[in-house]
């Protein structure tokens, strides 16, 4: 899935930020206020991800199943908190033990506390849950399709809007679409960092290469040089 990016509607966002008038040297020495600097800047971000394939607000988006039939919604519906991190590997959580399914409505407990940090894996793959409007993100080690993978997500609780419409529009200068309706399978896994909170969710019976029941989840997914 690759597309050539362009931005064809620069020059409304240079109206709006004053300066459409301004050849493009202008812009670049030109005695902008810091403001109109910071208005150009995201407006830009935000026409790239559109121009390249990641239209759609992803943070617009409404559960069909109610937050109170999710599954666990209470652990999974909370913001990260402010303790450091430890850093692990894709390979240290598939060594984690297995349990049995956690009641419905478990609350966290044991390593579900702990943050943790993986400071390089690989996207797979990436995709919206219309269930409960998680992003759905398929990591690994290596970037070897067949590596097995452990799954990160980011919910759609406001905290976590801007690490949604970053890694949308990250993905968008890469030539892959993430939206409500599209996502898959990345035909070039891309580097990634990732922040979550572990969670033990309940055997979906995942074919192999995901090859473990525990996730970071909520996560923060970054593309990475």
């Amino acid at each position: 899935m690759h597309s050539t990016c362009s931005i064809p509607l620069l020059e409304p966002v240079l109206a709006i930020a004053g300066l459409s008038n301004r050849g493009p040297a202008a812009l670049i020495r030109g005695n902008v206020s810091q403001h109109s600097k910071r208005l150009l800047a995201a407006a830009i971000l935000v026409l790239v991800a559109v121009s390249c394939g990641g239209g759609g607000d992803i943070c617009n988006c409404t559960p069909l199943t109610p937050v109170s039939q999710q599954y666990r919604s209470a652990a999974k519906h909370m913001p990260l908190p402010s303790i450091p991190p430890q850093e692990i590997t894709v390979s240290a959580m598939l060594q984690w033990p297995q349990n049995p399914n956690p009641a419905f409505h478990a609350p966290r407990t044991g390593r579900e506390l702990q943050l943790f940090l993986i400071r390089r894996a690989f996207l797979q793959n990436a995709g919206m849950d219309r269930g409960d409007c998680d992003l759905h993100f398929s990591v690994s080690d290596t970037p070897d399709k067949s590596a097995p993978r452990a799954i990160m997500e980011t919910p759609v609780d406001p905290e976590y809007c801007p690490a949604r419409r970053t890694i949308q529009s990250q993905l968008a200068q890469h030539g892959f679409r993430l939206d409500a309706e599209h996502g898959g399978e990345l035909p070039n896994p891309l580097p990634v960092e990732v922040l979550g909170l572990a969670f033990d969710d309940f055997n979906h019976d995942r074919p192999l290469p995901f090859a473990t029941t525990w996730e970071l989840h909520p996560a923060i997914v970054t593309v990475v040089p």
